[in-house]
């Protein structure tokens, strides 16, 4: 074999069936008739590909004669759940974009590069960590029934299983695939709420071991308690698309960060809060029409199937943020004597959060009341961390954290059974009695419980092998964009 490969001519008049593993494959290439030398190692490259391509033919076919199995109903159905949820998908991964310009903007100059870099890194991290172990801790199955789920590495695409349902005649028949690409997005938003609440002064490595961390481990686990028909969901607590599975968790996530930091050199000058304004608020205002529009993937993508309800989650998720936009707005101008933007901006998005948990269990009343009670909540939230010395840039805590939990609760206030007309009230206010307001109650305090102490830990852990997670005070003062990424978002412009 040594010589063989030493010496061309033998390696030439060698028989396929006397080749070594290494002399084998270029030996079969050459017996090709007119196959060149110089396109050996092209057309070895290009085994992959075609290998890839019939694993992909393989599983079209095998599914599309699976698919040609149903009824004519029975696959419409199949098809308008798996591409609304689709759709939806596509809507909440474009809402990265939204964060991204609502951080970036109300942010200061020298820092964008660093926000905009986080906030799109984050989210491929998010799918990569969500798709080798999260989805199956978060809907895999039971190890400690009603705590802990896991069903192995990976996510398996096989079809089979919601082509048998959809045999059966049920709806919201999802693909594996398509289920998996919704609930990543899911978890790549709890990372980048994250994102908000520490910026400006985190190292970007350590916030993304962090985020992997996060999406990998801490939100799948908490997750599955509502989601996987945990603990929670056993004892009867809602959240239809998230206020504290997603949004408290991230704002939970990133207030123990943000305490741990301290807050940004400058912010506050003898125990006084500090104005520190944003760049450019032409696009957080466009990030927040971008979060807005995104949420409609967000809440009516929750009903997981494209059935008459879909218009209804999309109605109480509107009437929400226009009342947390005016509620906000009000309150701003009461208290600053003019309307303030950034209040307003979260003022829609605290609407947003509020009635994400209760989008299928309000009346069309009841949510624009929720959304309203919000934009009041945020704009004392902001206030309130201010008395409190915690710096959290673009309010990120005031709005997903505290609104989050008050998103929670409100299903325990007026909340009601369902979308149909006349739903019985299953709060307090309306006829329901105080034990669905107790259980919301326990579900918002777990998950704030489980977040900030799982989280302190991370970011000690993290903090102490890298050193600490906080950038230099020269390299903060200077930005973090020349510090961490050795350019800056306006280089033909100078800074006011």
């Amino acid at each position: 074999m040594t010589t063989a490969l030493q010496s061309p001519p033998r390696r030439n008049t060698s028989r396929l069936q006397d080749a070594s593993l290494l002399n084998g494959p270029m030996l079969l290439l050459r017996s090709i008739k007119g196959f060149r030398r110089s396109q050996s190692w092209a057309w070895l490259a290009s085994i992959p590909l075609a290998l890839l391509g019939l694993g992909v033919f393989t599983f079209s076919a095998r599914a599309e004669v699976a698919l040609s199995d149903l009824t004519g109903p029975q696959a419409a159905a199949f098809l308008a759940d798996n591409l609304w949820l689709f759709i939806a998908t596509i809507l909440v991964i474009f809402m990265n974009a939204g964060f991204a310009m609502v951080e970036a903007g109300m942010c200061r100059q020298k820092n964008a590069v660093n926000i905009l870099a986080k906030n799109l890194f984050v989210f491929a991290l998010a799918v990569t960590a969500y798709w080798v172990i999260g989805y199956s801790l978060m809907y895999g199955g039971s190890v400690i029934d009603g705590w802990l789920y896991f069903q192995g590495l990976f996510v398996d695409p096989d079809p089979s299983g919601a082509l048998e349902c959809a045999a059966a005649g049920d709806t919201g028949c999802l693909v594996p695939a398509v289920d998996f690409l919704f609930q990543s997005a899911f978890a790549g938003t709890a990372a980048t709420i994250v994102s908000g609440l520490v910026a400006e002064r985190v190292k970007f490595g350590e916030f993304v071991v962090f985020s992997v961390v996060l999406t990998a481990f801490i939100y799948p686990i908490a997750g599955s308690w509502q989601w996987n028909g945990g603990w929670l969901a056993e004892l009867g607590f809602i959240d239809f698309a998230g206020s504290s599975i997603v949004h408290s968790v991230g704002g939970w996530a990133g207030l123990v960060g943000a305490m741990l930091l301290g807050p940004r050199i400058g912010k506050f000058v003898d125990g006084k809060a500090q104005a520190m304004p944003g760049h450019n608020m032409a696009i957080a205002t466009l990030g927040a029409l971008i979060l807005w529009i995104g949420w409609y993937g967000f809440n009516p993508g929750s009903e997981l199937a494209m059935d008459q309800y879909v218009a209804y989650v999309a109605v109480t998720t509107t009437l929400a943020a226009a009342g947390g936009a005016i509620a906000a707005t009000v309150l701003s101008t009461i208290t600053s004597g003019k309307p303030d933007l950034t209040m307003i901006i979260n003022g829609i998005l605290a609407g947003l959060v509020s009635i994400t948990a209760g989008c299928g269990n309000m009346t069309f009343a009841g949510s624009w009341l929720a959304g309203a009670v919000g934009g009041l909540i945020v704009v004392l939230a902001v206030a309130a961390l201010d008395s409190a010395g915690i710096d959290d840039p673009v309010g990120a805590f005031s709005v997903h954290g505290v609104c989050g939990v008050w998103g929670t609760v409100v299903i325990g206030l007026w909340g009601v059974d369902g979308m149909d007309p006349g739903a019985a009230g299953i709060g307090l206010l309306n006829g329901g009695g105080i034990n669905q307001f107790f259980i919301q109650a326990l579900g918002a305090a777990a998950y704030g419980i489980w977040t900030v102490v799982t989280c302190w830990i991370a970011w000690q852990i993290i903090g102490g092998f890298f050193g600490g997670i906080r950038v230099s005070e020269a390299e903060e003062t200077q930005g973090l964009d020349i510090g961490e990424h050795g350019m800056e978002a306006y280089p033909d412009f100078a800074s006011s």
